[in-house]
């Protein structure tokens, strides 16, 4: 919403990018896996030791209860068919006290770990996502985790308390006109002349739990202040809020989204969190450990696929065998069975390292949402092209004429939005590549500025060229070849390839950065392949670590997860090849002269033929 004295802006790009910048993280106070890696360091020793599954009985009542409940008395296909939740589903939720998984005991929680509660996402990732995301959105993205990391003591007694008896809660950042560049964001606060309240208007989009929150973290730009954020617990019942419309989707479609309008809402000055203008911080803090909520939930998906897909390769039989015997489907099967093992691995390891406390996880979580969501798409893809028909028939359908349920077009519906959700692919890419090159910006400081001065720049290269002498030369050295982790067996040959491929890619940054100079941050294909490479790097460490850890602790089906995580690690370091070789070799700069064309309507012809609205 934008008032008369509030015309509506957009923001430059300059100005887009203070903001974001003012926002992030600013200091490594704790290690990061990552970010050794993006640096040409590859520090196994970080994540050997693989997080155990947990197995605190507090934890396993409360789990085998959810799932009796999913089973019993919950039906994926009549909330996905009527786009409702029933009640009763909603009580029974609360009576379990499934919304304060991730509230303190001391506040009338449960106090689960990241662990045991993404263990649970996973549980309604292969059963219902409509469920998933309303427990996830409340938990994960609303009020409990905010108030968790930035709430007042006062705060945490007064709402921590009311959400874990099962006051539903919401966040809202996204509006109409702003998705992932908040400093365009139009909604307006401002302190009331008495400094008791603040008083909110604008308008938020795509509010998961919207038509069911009794309380919303609210984002809104201050009054008069430029693009200062600041984030508020609101009573969804305040007079001046008004659901304008619940949003309905392609998938998860009883998911309870709104567009919610503020007018003139007043706030008390008490249910401010965090400080005046750090808003924004609070909402990327919170998505570090709220993400990790989207791979674990995605694990469970693929999980179901393989249920799914396992009994149909064995008995749909054409041209006198199963289908599982034909080669083009067997390779499918068993990159989906080796890609599920490394998504679980991945999920794993994030969420153990966010529960060390120790670790700084924003690129661990971070690339944990966008690899497991993107394999996570590969692999329904793949379940609807091996059970053809059966696949795309709905749940309803087979259901009608006999058949028991095997359908995948459910689950391909409800999963495409994970690569939008908490931050879409692409702004995960730029994320993380931003996060890449943090230490080559803290050294090239004024240098790497579009707007600095020449004299700045040459204050700067002192530091830079003691810096680089050392680094890009030690990029070479190091032994990464056998016996170096052998005690991995045949998967320490993997590690020893991502060893040597985590330096490479730290050369090659360097050189885009050469290369490409200040206009680097543009060149976005050349920065997600970097990404894409350290993604598939992190992703073949949590895979071995994991395959390793059950060998030496002599879990039943080491044996099993040693040759899955083998056929992974295969597949992975063919595509690192295949992304270094693209980084100088592609067509880039066609493509980006071609698209110009397209938007520019010089293209518009290949529009023909069709029915235009």
């Amino acid at each position: 919403m934008t008032t008369a004295t509030d015309p509506k802006t957009h923001s430059s790009e300059k100005e887009s990018l203070q903001v974001a910048e003012q926002a992030r993280e600013q200091h490594w106070t704790h290690p990061s896996f990552m970010k050794e890696l993006f640096l040409g360091r590859f520090p196994f020793h970080f994540i050997e030791e693989f997080p155990k599954r947990p197995d605190r009985p507090e934890f396993l009542a409360f789990y085998e209860k959810m799932k009796a409940f999913l089973k019993e008395k919950t039906d994926p296909v009549t909330i996905d068919a009527t786009g409702e939740v029933p009640p009763d589903v909603l009580e029974g939720l609360r009576a379990l006290g499934a919304f304060g998984m991730k509230i303190p005991a001391e506040y009338g929680g449960l106090g689960f770990t990241q662990t045991e509660y993404d263990r649970v996402m996973e549980l309604l990732g292969s059963w219902d996502a409509s469920l998933c995301a309303l427990l996830s959105a409340h938990q994960s993205i609303g009020c409990p985790s905010p108030l968790k990391y930035f709430g007042t003591e006062d705060q945490k007694k007064k709402f921590l308390p009311r959400l874990a008896k099962g006051a539903i809660s919401a966040f809202a950042l996204t509006e109409p006109n702003v998705g992932s560049d908040p400093s365009s964001m139009e909604t307006t606060c401002e302190l009331a002349a008495d400094g008791s309240h603040y008083v909110v208007n604008g308008t938020k989009l795509w509010c998961t739990n919207g038509t069911w929150a009794e309380l919303m973290v609210v984002m809104a730009r201050q009054q008069g202040q430029g693009k200062k954020i600041t984030a508020f617990i609101v009573e969804a019942s305040s007079p001046g809020i008004t659901i304008e419309h619940r949003c309905r989707f392609m998938g998860i479609r009883a998911i309870s989204n709104a567009l919610i309008k503020f007018d003139h809402v007043k706030v008390p000055v008490e249910n401010r969190l965090g400080q005046e203008g750090q808003g924004l911080k609070i909402a990327l803090t919170t998505l570090n450990t709220g993400r990790l909520a989207l791979p674990a939930s995605c694990v469970g998906t693929v999980k179901r696929l393989l249920e799914i897909v396992r009994p149909w390769v064995n008995s749909r039989v054409q041209w006198g065998h199963p289908i599982g015997k034909h080669e083009a489907i067997a390779h499918k099967l068993a990159d989906m069975a080796a890609t599920a093992f490394a998504m679980e691995s991945v999920s794993r390891l994030a969420s153990g390292l966010a529960d060390t406390k120790n670790y700084d996880i924003r690129l661990e979580a971070g690339a944990a949402k966008e690899w497991n969501t993107c394999r996570g798409w590969e692999l329904i893809d793949d379940a609807m092209q091996i059970c053809g028909g059966r696949g795309f028939e709905t749940e309803q359908s087979l259901a009608a004429r006999g058949v028991a349920s095997g359908s995948v077009e459910r689950m391909m519906r409800d999963f495409r939005i994970n690569r939008i959700f908490e931050g879409s692919s692409e702004i995960m890419h730029l994320f993380l590549a931003r996060e890449a090159v943090d230490t080559h910006l803290q050294v090239a400081g004024s240098f790497a500025k579009a707007d600095a001065g020449m004299g700045a720049r040459l204050m700067a290269l002192p530091k830079m060229m003691l810096f680089y002498a050392w680094w890009y030369p030690s990029r070479f050295l190091g032994w990464s070849r056998w016996p170096k982790y052998s005690g991995c067996g045949r998967l320490g040959r993997h590690l020893r390839f991502a060893e040597r491929a985590a330096s490479k890619l730290a050369r090659q940054t360097f050189h885009g950065m050469v290369v490409h100079g200040l206009n680097l941050q543009r060149k976005q294909a050349f920065l997600f392949r970097l990404v894409d490479i350290g993604l598939e790097l992190f992703a073949i460490a949590a895979t071995v670590a994991n395959a390793t850890t059950m060998k030496k602790t002599g879990h039943i089906e080491a044996r099993h997860a040693e040759e899955l995580a083998e056929l992974f690690c295969r597949n992975a370091t063919r595509k690192v090849k295949r992304l270094f070789h693209d980084l100088w070799s592609n067509d880039d700069a066609v493509k980006y002269a071609a698209s110009k064309a397209v938007m520019t309507g010089q293209q518009a012809w290949v529009e023909d033929g069709i029915v235009k609205k």
